[in-house]
């Protein structure tokens, strides 16, 4: 062939070179139209609807603290307080959102250290609270700082250590922002951004994440049984936990110190520092136990990464504090077999189908 490919050939290498070449472009054209388009508004994984968002009042549950008289809910509310939770723009160096700490896989707790974290890598004085059932809460925080739910994000926004920002740096973020614009005008009927609407916005987000479907609350709608082991820890249970851990919420919204010894480093009061009464020094707000298994560590120091090591502390009976609750007086000396059934019983307060609900999924993952 002298050296030279036939016309042919060469026409044909001609053909493939220019096809793929235009099949690249194709596949660079639509990943940049993935990454820079809102996705999740055609994902039908994230779409709510008004059935998604309805608000029952589970079977058993006492009436709910916040009712949502003034803020129904609505799927664009839901959508847009959804987007705020789990987006980093609420700090001041856009690196830490509700969800930083409040991570779904932990029960909206955070497993992976005992203290927050926050903005630049600091370290906060307590370990993260889970959030659920935050309609029926009284107070919030560890030390009850914040008494209503609606400006409860205010506290971790404004705090120096987690979010340090300043509520019109945020609200001036959120203003330039196409997205924010026409979220709040779909939510509220206008494009009109204020602070009110940023916390009422939220709030429709969690305050709809209900966990009431364990095993446990099947078992008490006789849907499910327990294993006899795991009805013997419901027994002790509630005979030796239940009066701090009330049922069906597994928190009576007290405050109680559980005579633990105070870490010197972290210099935390607990409720004192609100009320300013010595009687409420290193109290803490008595924290629901559903979905305990998922949001460890324990305390309010995150000291305990097992349940074991908690039933050992109130099992010795060596509290450090004199003002220790009188309640937990009648924890001292279970057994080891106790000890066991009561941690087989905790297990059955896990609530898969709200742990895996898509409806609290991060949107801006699929981005």
């Amino acid at each position: 062939m002298n050296g030279k490919f036939p016309t042919a050939i060469v026409g044909r290498l001609t053909k493939i070179i220019v096809r793929y070449k235009l099949l690249s472009i194709t596949l660079i054209m639509l990943a940049a139209i993935w990454l820079f388009s809102d996705f999740t508004e055609e994902n039908p994984y994230f779409k709510i609807t008004a059935k998604d968002i309805e608000f029952k009042i589970p079977k058993g549950f006492p009436k709910p603290v916040y009712d949502f008289k003034n803020n129904k809910p609505t799927p664009e509310g839901f959508v847009l307080g959804r987007r705020l939770f789990y987006d980093p723009i609420l700090s001041k160096d856009s690196s830490t959102s509700c969800a930083s700490c409040h991570q779904r896989i932990a029960a909206f707790g955070h497993m992976d250290h005992p203290l927050s974290h926050g903005i630049y890598g600091l370290i906060g004085k307590r370990n993260v609270p889970a959030i659920q059932n935050v309609v029926w809460g009284e107070s919030f925080m560890w030390d009850g700082g914040v008494n209503n739910i609606e400006v409860q994000p205010l506290s971790p926004i404004t705090n120096p250590i987690e979010m340090n920002e300043k509520l019109d740096e945020v609200l001036m973020r959120l203003k330039h922002s196409p997205y924010y614009r026409d979220a709040f005008q779909k939510a509220f009927g206008d494009s009109i951004i204020s602070s009110e609407r940023m916390l009422k916005a939220i709030t429709q987000f969690i305050g709809l994440m209900v966990s009431a479907n364990s095993r446990y609350d099947q078992f008490m709608r006789h849907e499910d049984t327990l294993t006899q082991f795991e009805f013997n820890g419901l027994m002790v249970f509630r005979e030796k936990c239940a009066k701090c851990h009330r049922e069906p919420l597994f928190t009576d919204e007290s405050y109680k110190s559980s005579g633990l010894k105070p870490d010197t480093s972290l210099r935390d009061l607990g409720r004192a520092i609100i009320t300013g009464r010595p009687n409420d020094e290193y109290t803490f707000k008595v924290p629901s136990l559903r979905n305990i298994v998922r949001s460890y560590p324990y305390m309010h120091d995150g000291r305990f990464r097992t349940l074991e090591q908690v039933l050992d502390h109130y099992s010795n009976g060596d509290f450090y504090m004199v003002n220790v609750s009188p309640e937990l007086l009648e924890t001292r000396n279970l057994s080891s077999l106790e000890k066991k059934e009561i941690i087989a019983f905790l297990k059955t307060l896990t609530d898969d189908q709200f742990l895996y609900d898509r409806r609290f999924a991060d949107p801006t993952y699929s981005r």
